[in-house]
Parts: C-alpha cells; structure tokens; sequence
C-alpha cells in the first residue's frame, strides 16, 4: 500500500491504537495491550463475537445483532441492510487489566482485500469456526493470509449450541486441512438440543452461564465425578502435546516423572509459549449468540497472544522515535478522509510534523481514537505496533536496518519479502485480479466531477477496485472482485456521495496471452542490435517503455491486458524535438500491430467451488456442473450424511448459479466461490465470448 499521504488526507490522521490507558502507568501499556484481528468464512459469527466481547468488557451497553441491524462494528447501510460485514472495523476495550486493540474483517470473498489490509497492523488473530461447518473455503484464504504475517492464532468453534455442531470434527478439520496441530482446552457439554455447559480442561473447572442476564455472569463450579474422568484424559493429552512442543514443560515432565500432576500455571505458560512460536494452535468453543464461552475466549487472547514489545523486538534501536505504518484509509462524511495507521514506536503529538516512506512530509492537525465509526479527539498518542516517521533521520535509519523491505522498484512496486524480519514496513499489498468489469456514469453532465471524488475516494479506500478510463468507447470502467463487491460500489457511491451512477451490464474481466516469459520490456544488448540503441538517452528510453506497457494494457481482441508478455526492443529512430506524447503514442501503436499480427489467445478467469449439500443430491449437482463446463477436483463426506464438492468452473458458467443450485437442491445446500486463476480458453469457447460481448449471441 503506498504511502504517499496527501496533506488533506494526512491532516486528519485517527491512529488505530492508542496504548495511553487511564490508571496505567505509561510504561506498562505496552505489554498490556493485544492487537488482534478476527478472521473466518462469512457467517461464521465473527461480529456476533464482537459484539459479545465489547458488552462484556462494559464498552457497550447493550447486545447489538447482526439481523437487527444495530451493531456497533457493521456501520455501514449496506452493511445493515445485508447483514455481512463489507469494511473493517476498529474497537477498543478492556479484558482483566488489558487493553485489547480488534479489528473485525470482512468474511465473503468480494471484501478480502480488508482483511489483508488489516493483518499488517495486528500481532494474531482469532479464527472463527462454524461448528456445524467446520473449516470452510473462505477459512483456507484467510488462514493462509495469516501465513503470510506469521500470525499466532487461536480458533473459536462458534454456533456449538446448534443439533449439528460436532467439536471433534472441527478438530479434526484443522488438522486435515490446515495442516496445524490444534489443541482443544475445553469440552463442551450439551443437553438434548444446546450447550449446555463448558468444562475447562485446564484449570478443571465447570462453567456454565446465566442466560437471564444476556450471559453477563457465569458460574465456576467443581467437576462432577462423571466428568472429572473425561477431564483427566483430556488435560493428560494436552499435557502430553505440549510437552512435545515445549522444552520448559517437557523438563517438567522429566523432573516430575507424570503427566498428571503439573500445576496450571506451568500448563498455561507452556501454551503461551507454543501458541506465540505458533507450534500449537488453542482451541476454545462456544456460542456467541446464546452469550455462552466468550468471556473464556477474551480470558485466553489475555493470557496466550503477545503484546506488541514480544511480537516486534527487532526494533529497540528505535526506541523514543517516532515510526507507524498506514494500514487503511476511510473517508467520514463530517472529518473528510482519515488514515488509519499502527504506531511501532514513540509518540505523535497534535500538529506534529512527520515524514512519508516516499520522503515527503505532512502535518497531523488532528489525532482520534476509533471506535467503528465513531472518533473521540486525543492530544497525543502513545503507541507501539506500526510507515511514518518522525523525521527523515528516522527513515534513513529504517532503510539502513532493513534495506530490502524499504527499497522501491521503478514501477513503484515493494521489494519486500512478507516472512523478512522488517516485513511490517512492506509498503505494497497483494491485490487479486478485477474479475468483473462495467462502465458507470452520471445521471448528468453536472455530476461528473462529483462522480470523479467519489471513484477516487473508495478507490484509495479500497485497491481491489480499480477504475480506468477507456480511449475507445470514452466511458470510465470500473473492475471488482465479485457482482456483489461492485453493486456495494454503486450502493455506496449513491448513499454516501448522492449521485445516482448508473452502471452498463457486467461484464468478465477477460486476459489475453502471447508469450510465456513474466518480463514486460527489455532492450537488445547483442551485437545485431540496431545503431539507434547506442544513442538513445535514459528520457526516450523511460518513454517508449511507458509505451509499449500501455499496449500491452489492451490486447486486439475485447481489449483487456495482455500477460505473462514480454517486448524487446531492438532498434529504434527518434527524430529531433520529438514530443513526449508522441514518442509513447508510437511505441503503443508498433506494440499493438505486433498483437494484431501475431495474434492473441483470450484466458478467461477460472473460479474456485465449494459446495456442501446431502449426498442423495449429488446426481443433480454433478450433472448440471457438467454442463457448465467444471472440473471435479475433491469429493469427501462432509458430516453424517453430507458431501463437500471442490470444482474449478469458468466464471462464464456461473452467472446466477448461487439462484440455480437452490433451486435444483430444495434449498438443501451451501455455496461459496472464490476466484482461483486465470486459463486459456478452447476456439469455440473464445468464438462464443467475442460474439457474447458484441451482442451476437
């Protein structure tokens, strides 16, 4: 994510952890503060959870729910009226003496690049399960999005009070496909039909919760006879694990010559350690909505994720200095744009000038503290966690300590390695390809300046949205990640900038292929190369490259990009007092005929599905999968009578399928999709697509 912060944007910078805490001494608010992020597959229960953490640490005081449409994290309209989270949102509360730093992502496919954008600025994460569910497609991206930071994670087997919750299978699940050793610290007991009760395998302990009071209150009671034993063999299977991953307690182990009778204050500190160097991963389970194990999940991030001096220790040099990396920029309709950013080091004061990654410098008129979307005024702000700095002396010191992850590429592109050291200064984000495209333009003339600001402010907003403008058809194009992600783009642009767009039908974002070789551009060094190489200075050479990507950026057939292309320039003839303009408009043009001549074969992207649904319904999915011309990958059980299909299908094929398979299933199915590459396409196939997009077929 560039850093090049406009004095308009800068001049109203929100911090996104403010460590100052009343009746804290300031030295102590670092190692009791936690960032974390929480992830899961969309419906699992993430802002549920949330929610229940900031009623119970007295934050709120009320439960907000996400059908009511009133929580605090999900403030968007569109948010409300749809009930998934679309923006991510920053809070802040007390747990026990800590000060917990959370951001709630997004869950559906359409929005991940929130939640990648969120993961730079927490120290772990909780992962929630859908207990019935398992691990679920958007679970494997946002787990191995947490890869890429090196996040320490903890996983919540949310929904336990429904019928087909099954703890053991969702073990089981993060084993098989994560990959991971999951450590199960509870055991749920359930009635006939709910949870009933938690026992805590650890402290030995029976928890159960008031439900009168909204779960407010919960009773630690002694283990009946009946469980005692269950939680005997338990606690003797994590002990035996741990020890196994941890050299503290294994020479406990051999000291004590059991694996009985060790003290849960050696237990607990054998999990932190493991769970930090992110050897294990805890699993704690409950239900947000019935208000039932959320304090036990808040009690565990305070006592097993690090505090931000543990998470970052390569930077004590920087001590008393100034450091913090943008993660996120919002646009608030009353303060203008806000730029959200994590402080790694020192202090940032109101009107406190600093210094951009790029070298410029801005001034930090004002300074808030965010709670979703609601902003209260700070003087200054005490922080450690994440890039501005506090003069140029600073970045001079950052570009000598980690020197790879703060260099710039000529295209503007990070040289940052995500597993290096000092990868929490990488300074450009992952962006997944648009795979739908349309064009949208203003009910009037008048609006077009208004529909301008509003493009450009979601787009700094939001990367994965990309706007261009087309030289043929003179329309502005809009790219997104999903149907969904763009009709929020319209939503959005009319309820909060008030121009009623209108967007031309959607389209798929179709890619075009020549060669094989990733290079873009190269100049001729051999000895055939022509004369005009010799002479030709740096300036014509910049220009002609800013040509020939510019015809790349539009291939001969439906337009679009051309990839995995190279050029190579061989001779060149450029007369005296060339205008620029011209220069690039030349090497665009000689790119294009070559396009034309030598022909391009169209890729067209190619989606990831996931569907659950009973077994006895397969051989109506199947064929009708066929037909749209899938690739089986994986079938497997999926519960006691339910199948998981894995398929790759054109995203051609799958216009309105989500209405499709409910209609073919009664209902009696779940569906995800996500983008997974691009492929080329068959003759006929490619045929069908120029003719689908010239309004032939």
């Amino acid at each position: 994510m560039s850093l090049s912060i406009t004095r308009k944007i800068l001049g109203k910078l929100k911090p996104f952890f403010r460590l100052h805490v009343r009746g804290f001494a300031a030295g102590d608010d670092i190692r009791r503060t936690k960032n974390i992020g929480i992830l899961a597959h969309i419906d699992a229960g993430k802002t549920t959870t949330t929610e229940r953490m900031l009623f119970y640490s007295g934050r709120t005081r009320s439960l907000g729910e996400v059908h009511h449409g009133n929580t605090v994290t999900d403030f968007l309209d569109q948010e409300r009226e749809r009930g998934i989270t679309i923006c991510s949102a920053a809070v802040t509360f007390p747990w026990n003496n800590v000060k917990i730093n959370l951001i709630d992502t997004p869950g559906h496919i359409d929005f991940t690049m929130e939640v990648e954008l969120s993961l730079g600025a927490v120290d772990a994460a909780v992962v929630i399960l859908d207990a019935s569910a398992g691990v679920e497609a958007q679970t494997l991206t946002v787990w191995a999005q947490a890869d890429r930071y090196s996040l320490p994670r903890i996983v919540f087997v949310n929904k336990m009070d429904r019928d087909d919750a099954d703890f053991m299978a969702c073990i089981e699940d993060l084993r098989k496909n994560l990959r991971v050793l999951p450590v199960p610290l509870q055991i749920p007991i359930r009635g006939k039909k709910e949870l009933v009760g938690i026992v805590d395998v650890v402290k030995r302990k029976l928890l159960t919760w008031n439900t009168k009071n909204e779960g407010f209150s919960y009773k630690i009671s002694p283990l009946p006879e009946n469980l005692a034993e269950e939680c005997e063999v338990k606690r003797f299977e994590l002990i035996d694990c741990l020890s196994g991953v941890d050299d503290e307690l294994a020479d406990v182990v051999i000291i004590r010559n059991t694996l009985t009778d060790i003290e849960t204050e050696a237990v607990e500190k054998a999990i932190r350690r493991a769970t930090i160097s992110q050897k294990i991963v805890p699993v704690l389970l409950g239900s947000a909505y019935k208000n039932t194990g959320v304090q036990m999940l808040l009690d565990a991030i305070v006592s097993y994720f690090p505090n931000p001096l543990e998470r970052h220790q390569g930077l004590e040099s920087f001590e008393g200095d100034f450091i913090a990396r943008v993660f996120k920029i919002m646009h608030d309709r009353q303060r203008g744009p806000l730029t959200l950013f994590r402080v790694l080091s020192g202090n940032l004061k109101k009107n406190s000038k600093v210094t951009t990654g790029r070298g410029g410098s801005e001034v930090a008129q004002k300074i808030y503290e965010p709670l979703a979307n609601e902003y209260r005024e700070i003087e200054s702000t005490t922080m450690t966690g994440d890039l501005l700095v506090g003069n140029s002396g600073i970045l001079k010191k950052l570009q000598k300590k980690f020197p790879k992850v703060l260099s710039y590429e000529e295209d503007g592109e990070s040289a940052a390695d995500q597993q290096s050291p000092g990868s929490l200064f990488s300074v450009e984000t992952k962006i997944s390809d648009a795979v739908y495209f349309c064009s949208v333009e203003p009910p009037s003339l008048s609006q077009q300046k208004a529909l301008e600001i509003a493009l450009m402010q979601l787009q700094r907003e939001d990367p994965s949205l990309r706007v261009r403008y087309d030289e043929t058809t003179l329309q502005t194009v809009l790219g997104g990640m999903g149907e969904l992600h763009l009709d929020i783009v319209k939503s959005r642009i009319l309820s909060e900038y008030k121009v009623d767009v209108m967007l031309g039908p959607l389209q798929i974002a179709l890619q075009r292929m020549l060669g094989r070789k990733k290079e873009k551009f190269s100049v001729d060094t051999s000895k055939d190369a022509g004369e005009g190489l010799t002479s030709l200075r740096p300036k014509y050479l910049s220009l002609i490259k800013k040509g020939v990507l510019a015809g790349l950026e539009r291939g001969p057939k439906l337009g679009g990009v051309v990839v995995d292309t190279f050029a190579t320039l061989h001779d060149v003839s450029i007369g005296p007092g060339a205008v620029d303009s011209f220069v690039i408009a030349t090497a665009a043009q000689c790119v294009q005929k070559i396009l034309r001549d030598a022909g391009c074969r169209l890729l067209e992207p190619i989606m990831s599905l996931e569907i659950i649904a009973p077994g006895d319904l397969m051989p109506l999915i199947l064929p009708d999968l066929s037909r749209r011309r899938a690739t089986i990958q994986e079938m497997c059980p999926k519960g006691e009578f339910s199948k998981q299909l894995r398929v790759h299908a054109p995203l051609a094929e799958l216009s309105n399928y989500s209405s499709s398979l409910r209609i073919l299933t009664s209902g009696r199915s779940t569906f995800f999709m996500e983008f997974s590459h691009y492929a080329p396409m068959t003759t006929q196939d490619q045929e069908i697509a120029i003719k689908t997009a010239q309004g032939l077929m």
